[in-house]
């Protein structure tokens, strides 16, 4: 935050904001605007303080009160983060482009408020747009490890690999114990027996106290000794990874049976509503059970000239939420299920066209959004946007269940709790194909379901049936989606910008022995494997 050209008091109240000391920081900010009611910065202070302690509408009040009295990327920085926050994502563009307006005036901003602004980008799925900011914050603070590692992810996103390498090596060499770096390390790209990291992940795990940084580095261990061929000591150390990782959590498969039971329950209410003006607008959704192949889907897709990708949007569930108007902490649960079901599906279709509108590349094209959790939403995407097309991956249930258990996903989001368990992936499983087959009775024709391993055994009829089933005419740049330069901001990256191939079939066979408890509970629901 700038310090330059302020008041002894607002210095003091910055650095007292800089130090987590909120109350002092809120009384001298406070004791400037009753000098001086115009005071810009003193805004900001209160805002930011507003923000850290929770009260984001508030916070957001007053930061547009600051940037309404005196324009500065600060402000306009903190205005985006806080639109974020408030899942109004159209607004934290426009605060951004404001901020960016800025800069190119003249007016400075210090490493915090570049990593913040490249921050607020990632959020949008604007990654190439966040390189710059990430890039200005590590030069303004070099041995920030945090701006590096904003910085080397965000080159991994967009395809630079041997920098995002260089910069994940240089957070190391600042930070020897720092998990995150040799996670991010380790998944840039297929280790070798002549080149990996593994004795070093190995030491590095030895000397970890935090439950965190255990799992990372566990996840880590495994990925590189699977790429050198160490199959089965790549799994120990991925069970023992996940299984202390489970222990830390408040977590029941009963919790997610129950939001597939709503689901189920209340179809009746949503199938029966009324939709009023729903948009014409035709967007793909990708669905299924993550790491199934949605994200090599997407990039089929949208190497097509008549096709860019949005990403994976949390959109549609948002605009569910909000119609819901229930305020619990989860964007999906019983009560918004419930209280979401007699309301107009049209408006709902609307809510997700604008907020899908902020993260596409291009504006007036038709887009795709690959978000897999989406297939708990695939009967009301049906209604609410009739000209949608949905495309469902599935894939080998012993694969999808192992796929699911090596997938580190965010650690702070509740949503893949389950996946921490080989049983409770397999029960998680057996309810997601019970929910397809439900929708496909109940929206029949709606839903295109494509397995994994006919793209990778029979790519181009497999692409012809996608590409139909979307209304777009054949293009032979959909069979090359491996030179599509778009960013990718999934595990799947590596992957997907290499052309298919043939060795993630099966792979469960590997493990057939660890896997039995998962292959019973499949069996027992009648799942054939």
């Amino acid at each position: 935050m700038m310090l330059s050209s302020t008041p002894v008091h607002i210095k003091q109240a910055l650095s007292a904001l800089e130090q987590g000391n909120l109350p002092k920081a809120q009384s001298l900010a406070a004791a400037v605007l009753a000098r001086d009611s115009r005071s810009a910065r003193a805004y900001f202070i209160l805002g930011v303080c507003e923000i850290t302690l929770g009260n984001i509408r508030a916070g957001k009040t007053l930061l547009e009160t600051s940037v309404s009295l005196e324009q500065s990327v600060e402000g306009f920085a903190q205005l985006a983060r806080t639109f974020l926050l408030l899942r109004r994502d159209a607004d934290a563009l426009s605060a951004l482009q404001k901020a960016e307006t800025c800069l190119k005036s003249g007016i400075n901003a210090d490493a915090l408020t570049r990593d913040t602004i490249g921050c607020a980008y990632s959020r949008l799925g604007k990654h190439a747009a966040s390189i710059a900011h990430f890039e200005a914050a590590t030069h303004g603070a070099p041995n920030n490890t945090a701006f590096i590692y904003n910085w080397a992810v965000a080159l991994s996103f967009v395809g630079r690999v041997d920098e995002a390498e260089q910069a994940f090596e240089a957070l190391i060499a600042h930070a020897p114990d720092n998990a995150r770096a040799h996670h991010g390390l380790s998944g840039l790209r297929r280790q070798t027996t002549e080149h990996n990291h593994i004795l070093r992940l190995k030491a590095a795990l030895t000397k970890a106290k935090e439950s965190e940084a255990r799992l990372l580095l566990g996840y880590a261990i495994s990925k590189e000794l699977e790429d050198v061929g160490q199959t089965q000591e790549s799994f120990q150390f991925l069970f023992n990874a996940n299984t202390q990782h489970k222990q830390q959590l408040a977590y029941n498969i009963n919790q997610d049976e129950k939001i597939f039971d709503a689901i189920e329950k209340n179809w009746p209410l949503y199938a029966q509503t009324a939709v009023n003006n729903a948009p014409v607008d035709s967007p793909v959704f990708i669905i299924g059970m993550p790491r199934t192949g949605t994200t090599l889907v997407d990039r089929i897709i949208s190497s097509h000239p008549d096709m860019v990708s949005a990403g994976e949007l949390q959109a549609f569930p948002i605009a569910v939420k909000s119609a819901s108007g229930v305020r619990t902490r989860m964007v999906l649960d019983v009560e918004t299920l419930i209280n979401a079901a007699n309301k107009n599906l049209g408006m709902i279709g609307r809510d997700y066209i604008a907020r899908a509108f902020s993260h596409l590349p291009l504006q007036n094209i038709r887009f795709s959004d690959k978000f897999p959790g989406n297939f708990m939403y695939a009967g009301l995407i049906a209604k609410a946007l009739p000209a949608a097309r949905i495309i469902c991956l599935r894939r080998h249930p012993m694969d999808t269940v192992l796929s699911n258990f090596k997938n580190l996903f965010a650690t702070t989001s509740r949503y893949y709790d389950y996946s921490y368990s080989l049983e409770d992936i397999a029960r998680y499983y057996v309810r997601f194909d019970r929910l397809m087959r439900f929708w496909q009775k109940e929206i029949p024709g709606r839903i295109l379901e494509i397995d994994y391993e006919s793209i990778v055994l029979d790519q181009e009829n497999t692409t012809r049936s996608i590409l139909n089933h979307c209304g777009l005419s054949w293009n032979n740049a959909c069979l090359s989606f491996h030179t599509n330069r778009a960013a990718v901001s999934t595990p799947s990256a590596a992957q997907v910008r290499r052309p298919l191939y043939r060795d993630a079939l099966e792979r469960w066979k590997q493990h057939e022995e660890a896997l039995k408890p998962a292959r019973l509970i499949l069996e027992n629901a009648g799942i054939i494997v």
